[in-house]
């Protein structure tokens, strides 16, 4: 964007239509007058178009000669914007889901982690990546394959309409293929098999294993999602409304809660 930070530098992305501008100008009454820009390019600096308020915002956070490329550079800035230790955590932890996701989208299959799997791990794994591309579906997905859902998740977001999978709906499946039945609901699912402990760390899966993400890692009644572990750290995975199944970074959620084996 012409004008905009120089590349490395930061890049943001307004969501709220124009929060981040308002937040500027209400925080320092002379902030927005320094660092407002026009985004739009529209020759005006309003703070509550989209455009404006997310390149006033970068160049907020890129201000100092900061090179946000460096995490302890990136974290001082985001603590300048709000000076919370929780809000710095919760950014920066957003940042590395986003980065993990762009990562995973580009990413082939590798299974190469699992050329000595037993051939019913095999079976589970074609019959995830079988499914690449089907629409999440909240409440979709059995032992059967694709199904419509219902309403609604915690989002609001219905699957009634949507045929495909949700992700406990997805290893349902997957594990049915190896004559495996396992219960609808992602808690259930976590007392199956042997269970692999978050604090023994990922490099304790192995190909096959179902693995869990938790609010409160380490209390399995906080878990609340679930993927099939592939190998070379990465899962299948139906991620939530608006994706498809795919092939995620394990790191590109938040919370690991550990896994189960139960092949």
């Amino acid at each position: 964007m012409p004008g905009g930070p120089r590349p490395g530098c930061c890049a943001t992305r307004s969501t709220a239509g124009g929060r981040r501008g308002t937040a500027l100008r209400r925080r320092r009454p002379a902030t927005w007058e320094s660092k407002g820009r026009d985004g739009s390019g529209d020759m005006e600096r309003d703070p509550h178009n989209a455009f404006d308020a997310a390149l006033g915002a970068a160049v907020y956070l890129c201000g100092r000669g900061r090179d946000l490329t460096k995490s302890s550079q990136l974290r001082a800035a985001i603590f300048e914007y709000n000076r919370s230790g929780e809000y710095v955590n919760n950014v920066s932890n957003w940042i590395s889901q986003y980065r993990a996701e762009a990562k995973g989208s580009s990413v082939g299959v590798d299974l190469s982690g699992a050329s000595g799997a037993s051939g019913r791990t095999k079976k589970v794994l074609a019959a995830a990546l079988s499914q690449r591309g089907a629409p999440y579906s909240w409440g979709g997905g059995g032992p059967k394959g694709r199904s419509y859902g219902h309403c609604c998740s915690p989002s609001g977001k219905s699957g009634a309409r949507t045929k495909g999978f949700d992700y406990s709906g997805l290893t349902m499946f997957a594990f049915a293929r190896a004559g495996i039945k396992l219960p609808r609901t992602v808690a259930a699912q976590a007392s199956r098999g042997q269970r692999i402990p978050a604090s023994r760390g990922k490099g304790a899966l192995r190909p096959g294993d179902l693995v869990f993400f938790g609010y409160a890692p380490g209390r399995d009644a906080t878990i609340f999602h679930v993927g099939i572990y592939t190998g070379n750290g990465q899962m299948i995975n139906a991620a939530r409304p608006g994706t498809v199944v795919r092939l995620d970074p394990v790191d590109a959620m938040s919370g690991y809660a550990g896994g189960a084996r139960v092949l």
